[in-house]
C-alpha cells in the first residue's frame, strides 16, 4: 500500500474535529475543494466512506469514528514532538531562572544583553522548581544550589556570600556597631548562618531570634521594613542597598554554602542565541563578582571557608 498518506489523515481529523468543511479548511489555510479532495482520496485509500455530509455538518460514520480513534493521538504526539523544536527556531532562547535571580540580578542587566544582541528573542521562565531540559522547552537555566546536577553542563556564575544588613531606620537608633557587639539588636533567623557569623567574628548570640522565615526573600523584605538585622545574601541586597533601603553594617562576610550557576544540557552548545547569552552572561558576573557592596571598598575580611 505505500506509504500512509500523513497529510490527508491530518486534513481529517481537522475535519473530524471541525465537523464542518468551511471551519476545517480555514483552520489549515486551504480551500474547500482542496480539502474534499484530499478526504476522497484518503476514502479511496481506506475503500470506505469516512463522512456523512448532512445540513448540519460532517458526521462520522463508523468507519470514520474508528480511524479517528486510531490516528489522531499520534498526529497529536508528533505535534507535541515538534513544539520544542519550533520554538528553538532561529534565535530563540528559552531560559529558566529562580525569582530571587531573575528580579535582583538578571533584569536589571538584560537591557544591555537585548540591545547587543536584537536577533536574540529571550523567553525567560521564572520558577523555583528545576527543569528537565529532556523535554525539550528550555536551552538553558540559572540555579542556585551545590552545583550537582546530572547529565549537564554546569558553570560557576557567581560565589555567594552573607552580610548583616538592616534599614537605615533601625541603625538610626544605634550607634559604634561593631562585628561583635550586635547581639543585642532584633536578629532575623534562621539560626545557623549567624551561628558562623558569631564563631567567625565573636560577641553573643541572641537568646532568642526577633523571627525567623524559611526563604531569603522574606526575610530581606523584613529587614527592609525595619523588623530587624538579616545576614543577606550579597547578589540580592545590592539593589535595596543602592536605592538606600538597606545598609550594610561591615565589610566582613561568610561565604554560603550554595552558589549561583548556568546549567544547559550539551545541545545548547549548538545554539547561537545561547553562545551568545552565555558569552554576555559569564562576562557580567565575573564584573559582579569584582563590584564592591557600596560603602566599602574592598572585601579582604571575607571567610576564606571552603
Amino acid at each position: 500500500m505505500g506509504r500512509a498518506p500523513l497529510n490527508a489523515l491530518h486534513i481529517f481529523v481537522a475535519a473530524a474535529r471541525a465537523q464542518n468543511l468551511t471551519r476545517a479548511a480555514e483552520g489549515l489555510h486551504l480551500t474547500v475543494s482542496a480539502l474534499s479532495h484530499q478526504i476522497r482520496l484518503l476514502e479511496q485509500r481506506v475503500d470506505c466512506v469516512l463522512f456523512v455530509r448532512g445540513p448540519r455538518g460532517l458526521a462520522l460514520t463508523a468507519e470514520g469514528q474508528r480511524l479517528l480513534r486510531n490516528v489522531a493521538p499520534h498526529l497529536d504526539a508528533i505535534e507535541e514532538a515538534l513544539k520544542p523544536l519550533c520554538a528553538r527556531s532561529g534565535n530563540a532562547l528559552s531560559l529558566s531562572a529562580t525569582p530571587s535571580m531573575t528580579t535582583s540580578w538578571l533584569l536589571p542587566r538584560l537591557p544591555a544583553f537585548v540591545a547587543r544582541h536584537p536577533e536574540v528573542e529571550l523567553n525567560l521562565h521564572s520558577a523555583i522548581e528545576l527543569v528537565d531540559f529532556a523535554d525539550g522547552r528550555y536551552d538553558a537555566a540559572l540555579r542556585y544550589g551545590a552545583g550537582q546536577w546530572p547529565n549537564v553542563t554546569v558553570e560557576l556564575l557567581l560565589e555567594e556570600w552573607l552580610t548583616p544588613v538592616a534599614s537605615p531606620a533601625l541603625l538610626g537608633r544605634h550607634k559604634r556597631l561593631r562585628p561583635g557587639s550586635f547581639g543585642k539588636l532584633p536578629l532575623l533567623g534562621p539560626e545557623d548562618a549567624w551561628q558562623e557569623w558569631f564563631a567567625m567574628y565573636g560577641g553573643t548570640r541572641p537568646t532568642r531570634y526577633a523571627a525567623s522565615f524559611s526563604d531569603a526573600e522574606s526575610r530581606q523584605r523584613a529587614a527592609v521594613e525595619g523588623l530587624g538585622v538579616t545576614l543577606g545574601r550579597t547578589t540580592m541586597v545590592r539593589p535595596l542597598i543602592e536605592a538606600g533601603q538597606l545598609v550594610a553594617l561591615f565589610p566582613e562576610q561568610v561565604k554560603a554554602d550554595r552558589a549561583h550557576y548556568l546549567v544547559y544540557p550539551e545541545r545548547s552548545r549548538k545554539h547561537a542565541g545561547f553562545s551568545a547569552f552565555r558569552a554576555w552572561l559569564l562576562d557580567e558576573a565575573a564584573r559582579s563578582a569584582a563590584a564592591p557592596l557600596p560603602g566599602f571598598a574592598s572585601r579582604k575580611t571575607r571567610s576564606q571557608r571552603a
